[in-house]
């Protein structure tokens, strides 16, 4: 049980036994009044030792008292039945009075239950209010709207939802921010292209002799743009969860793939591949998706690698996780920048002009958390950047 249902459950336990103790001190105060009505006023003390008894009638007055001599049953006589007494009207009381309405105790239990009933629904209808209040902010545009803070002092389930309101809100205002930033940047990375191109074609209408070196600009910026919106739609694709059929991945044979093709790159400016294997095994994964993230993480530390520098590989199974580490010889990141690099169009201090779009590790990122891995960077001890992929074994 929540602590809105104790909550409720305490008012209306408390709320039942102040009725129940009200009701029966009302009857048990009647009941003391007709009892010394019907005594005509007057209680008689208990004897000593013994304790007062409310059901107890008190002893008939002796013989010839008030000059009424007493009846069979111990009854005295009635005043009117006397000699010389008088006969009382006929539309008066008759016998012993009864219980009477209480007006003024009914009228304070009613302001109390109205009380009572008003302090209730304030208390849960308040923090709705303000639910509401947020939520139609939100619909109105405006994702800086927040409700715990009204909530302070509150413990329960409404005060953990609005909470829940404002966790949501910073999420949906993240997601539109980044949104936001992704549709410019990705229209600052398509500009430059497209400027060139028509640079291209301007100088191919102004100089035809140079046709040749203007159509192959134009192949180079149509490739570039065309790698571009490949890696935004596998981003986008990954980011709204869509993947592709699984299979069994022998990771030898992946990383041996991997590293043959970064060699290759790397060969042209005399950067040293060095791959490190350890006990091999097979996963259950997207071979292509998974070759492309290793590859982009590979590409980059190649990248960043000054000429006739190193880059080294270890991959081996370590426990349940099946753990690979890239490390190059690069100016590295700046401890702050460590998360934001896996981030897309991200690029820190010691980028240079020309080195990608800024979406392979992102993309390495998104494919790692669809196959419930993960991936994180470190600086090295002696420069450089580490960037380590558990993969679950």
């Amino acid at each position: 049980m929540g602590r809105l249902f104790w909550k409720f459950f305490l008012f209306i336990w408390l709320g039942q036994m102040a009725a129940v103790f009200g009701t029966g001190m009302l009857f048990w105060a009647e009941r003391k009044n007709f009892e010394v009505r019907m005594n005509g006023g007057e209680e008689q003390p208990p004897a000593d030792g013994d304790a007062p008894d409310p059901y107890r009638r008190p002893p008939p007055p002796p013989p010839g008292e008030f000059g009424n001599p007493r009846l069979p049953g111990g009854f005295r006589e009635p005043p009117h039945l006397r000699e010389g007494g008088d006969r009382p009207p006929r539309d008066g009381p008759k016998g012993p009075p009864g219980m009477h309405i209480p007006v003024f105790p009914a009228i304070a239990g009613l302001l109390a239950s109205i009380v009572c009933a008003a302090g209730l629904a304030w208390y849960f209808a308040r923090p709705i209010r303000q639910l509401r209040s947020g939520f139609e902010r939100v619909a109105d545009g405006d994702l800086e709207a927040r409700v715990a803070p009204g909530m302070q002092g509150r413990r329960d389930e409404l005060a953990d939802l609005g909470r829940d309101f404002d966790h949501m809100t910073e999420r949906l205002q993240g997601v539109v921010e980044g949104q936001k930033r992704l549709l410019h940047d990705v229209s600052h990375e398509l500009r430059s292209p497209l400027a060139r191109l028509q640079a291209a074609i301007g100088l191919a209408r102004q100089q035809p002799v140079r046709m040749d070196d203007c159509l192959q600009r134009v192949e180079c910026e149509s490739e570039r743009m065309n790698q571009l919106v490949g890696q935004l739609l596998t981003l986008s694709r990954l980011e709204a969860g869509v993947m592709d059929a699984t299979e069994t991945v022998d990771m030898a044979d992946l990383l041996a793939s991997v590293v043959e093709d970064a060699r290759f790159e790397a060969g042209t400016r005399h950067v040293q591949i060095d791959y490190v294997p350890g006990e091999m095994h097979e996963l259950r994964a997207n071979s292509e998706l998974l070759h492309r993230a290793i590859e982009n993480v590979l590409r980059n530390a190649i990248r960043f690698s000054p000429d006739g520098g190193s880059v080294r590989i270890t991959a081996g199974r370590s426990g349940d996780e099946f753990r690979i580490r890239v490390e190059d010889q690069g100016p590295g990141v700046e401890e702050h920048e460590l998360e934001a690099i896996f981030k897309p169009f991200f690029r820190g201090n010691s980028s240079r002009p020309g080195d990608g779009h800024g979406l392979g590790l992102a993309i390495a990122s998104q494919v790692l958390r669809a196959m419930k891995g993960a991936i994180w960077a470190t600086r090295g001890v002696a420069g450089g950047l580490i960037v380590e992929i558990d993969l679950p074994a």
